[in-house]
């Protein structure tokens, strides 16, 4: 597969997570262009801090391959990794990342702060913005949807208070 091919996976994933209500993050673990292991974020469905798309996909590729060292794998991934994926991402030996969407919050690939820039033991390939439109897409919508239902509930809980009083 390509990694356009790769990253739509990846987006796949995302998609998933934004069904189940969860911050649509997809990640795509592939060695030699073919997937091994695939996740999207399930913090909110799993009640887990670190259920991330990213850590979730080490995790199964792990798993898939037997063994803690992903240096011949590739990791795509629709959100720039936060300080905790990236840690794992030097951690397994991940040879290169490709993410969609900056994430100037938590980024820690140039947005934020560049975790890979420090000394540490391994320094994995990092390439940003691929299909980076469609990644955002998917996040401005989350957000904007759950605004829109804070929005609601608010005026509900607004209306039962003023009908409580007469």
């Amino acid at each position: 597969m390509t990694d356009q091919q790769l990253m739509q996976e990846a987006l796949c994933e995302a998609e998933l997570a934004m069904k189940l209500g969860e911050v649509p993050v997809g990640a795509v673990v592939a060695r030699d262009g073919e997937i091994v292991a695939r996740a999207h974020n399930l913090r909110e469905t799993g009640k887990n801090a670190v259920y991330h798309a990213e850590l979730l996909a080490i995790d199964a590729a792990c798993k898939a391959l037997g063994g803690w060292r992903l240096w011949q794998c590739e990791l795509f991934v629709t959100l720039e990794p936060c300080p905790m994926c990236s840690g794992a991402i030097i951690n397994s030996r991940l040879r290169r990342v490709v993410y969609g969407a900056k994430d100037p919050k938590a980024g820690c690939c140039g947005s934020l702060t560049d975790l890979f820039a420090l000394p540490f033991n391994h320094h994995p390939v990092i390439e940003q913005g691929l299909m980076a439109e469609e990644a955002a897409a998917l996040l401005q919508q989350f957000f904007l949807h759950l605004r829109q239902k804070r929005l609601e509930q608010k005026a509900k809980r607004r209306i039962e208070t003023a009908q409580q009083e007469d």
